[in-house]
C-alpha cells in the first residue's frame, strides 16, 4: 500500500532551531505564563538545555512539546503537574518504542 503525504495547514505549523527558545518564548508557545513554566522548571518538570538564571535559559522544541502536553494535560483533566509530568513521561516513552519497533520491522 503506497502512502500519501498529508497536507498540514500552513497555520499549524512552526519552525524551531533547537535551543532558540528563551522563558518568554516557551511561556507564550504553551499559552502558559513565565510563572508556570519557572515553576516547572523548579520542580524538574522540564528542563532548559543550557543557561543557568532564567534570563539565560535557553529550551529545545522538544521541551515545547512537552509543555504543550503538560499544560493540556493539566487544563482538561485538572491534573497535578508531577501527575501530568508522569503521563507525558509514559507518553513519550511509547513514542520512542513505537520509532525502535519501526526500525525493526
Amino acid at each position: 500500500m503506497a502512502s500519501h503525504p498529508i497536507a498540514i495547514p500552513a497555520h499549524l505549523v512552526e519552525l524551531l532551531d533547537d535551543a532558540a527558545l528563551d522563558l518568554q518564548a516557551l511561556a507564550h508557545g504553551c499559552h502558559m505564563t513565565t510563572e508556570w513554566v519557572l515553576t516547572r522548571v523548579e520542580s524538574g518538570v522540564l528542563e532548559p538545555s543550557s543557561g543557568r538564571a532564567a534570563t539565560e535559559w535557553r529550551f529545545a522544541s522538544t521541551t515545547l512539546v512537552r509543555a504543550r502536553r503538560l499544560a493540556d494535560l493539566e487544563h482538561a483533566f485538572d491534573a497535578d503537574p508531577q501527575l501530568a509530568a508522569m503521563a507525558v513521561d509514559l507518553m513519550e516513552e511509547v513514542a520512542a518504542l513505537r520509532r525502535q519497533l519501526l526500525h525493526l520491522a
